[in-house]
């Protein structure tokens, strides 16, 4: 299923007791986690080479003029559930979140400012992760100098990638700490060849299959970013913040819940 795999939290529920009912297997496109580097981050901070996970900031901002809003299902709660919380930032926030572990609490604001549109045009986020670790998130399409961009803090290295919609090796930065310079060496000491995109999903997919295993990204897996982006729309809507299974049922099951303040 690609983004979004569904348009209310509720509704991926539903889907989850299907398939545990069915024996098939439904897989959630979310490419960027099969990107060069990510194995590498995660398995470096598995090992506590990086140390804790301390701050990360998260940046989708793009840029879509009104024109592209021209084509009747765009903008619409309906048929998009969202804006570029739920159409653009997701792959990104995705890469943040399961990276990161499980998060807490989210406190966040989301406005209408430029486009026709009934959803959201820019949203912003404040995670608390389980770990203790926190981020901002921030999703635009308001944005002329558009950039994708996350980075990472940890201990003894900040790991930053930059770019715009599929990122290889190169696009990857790592900063250490001083006196850990050896962070910045073993991360060099392993490059990985190819682009970030559907392929290496796929591939991981097809192999998965081929084992007789349940493949990568399953609704389940996909759920904690579904939840996040439910509960981003309530704490901006309401003003409070929203803890981790605590959607509030509104927004459960529509992710405008009782509807956007600007109507």
């Amino acid at each position: 299923m690609e983004k979004p795999p569904v348009v209310s939290l509720d509704e991926l529920d539903e889907l989850i007791e299907a398939e545990r009912g069915s024996g098939a297997y439904v897989t959630t496109v979310f490419q960027h986690r099969f990107g060069p580097g990510v194995a590498r981050l995660r398995r470096m901070a598995a090992a506590g080479e990086l140390g804790r996970p301390l701050t990360a900031t998260c940046l989708t901002q793009w840029y879509r003029g009104d024109a592209y809003y021209a084509v009747p299902w765009r903008g619409s709660w309906e048929t998009e559930g969202g804006g570029p919380t739920m159409g653009h930032g997701i792959h990104q926030f995705d890469l943040l979140l399961s990276t990161l572990g499980p998060w807490r609490e989210v406190t966040a604001v989301a406005a209408r400012l430029a486009r026709p549109v009934k959803t959201e045009d820019v949203s912003m986020a404040l995670v608390t992760f389980e770990s203790g670790a926190v981020a901002t998130v921030v999703n635009s399409v308001l944005s002329p100098r558009q950039v994708t961009a996350l980075r990472f803090d940890y201990e003894y290295a900040s790991v930053e990638l930059e770019h715009l919609y599929s990122y290889s090796d190169a696009d990857w930065r790592v900063t250490p700490a001083p006196g850990h310079e050896a962070v910045a060496a073993r991360w060099a000491a392993d490059p990985v060849p190819g682009e970030s995109g559907h392929s290496g999903q796929l591939a991981a997919v097809y192999d998965a299959l081929d084992a007789g295993e349940p493949p990568p990204v399953t609704l389940a897996d996909a759920r904690p970013t579904v939840e996040f982006i439910a509960a981003l729309y309530a704490s901006a809507f309401t003003g409070e913040r929203v803890r981790g299974g605590a959607v509030p049922a509104p927004f459960a099951a529509r992710m405008d819940g009782t509807g956007a303040p600007w109507g």
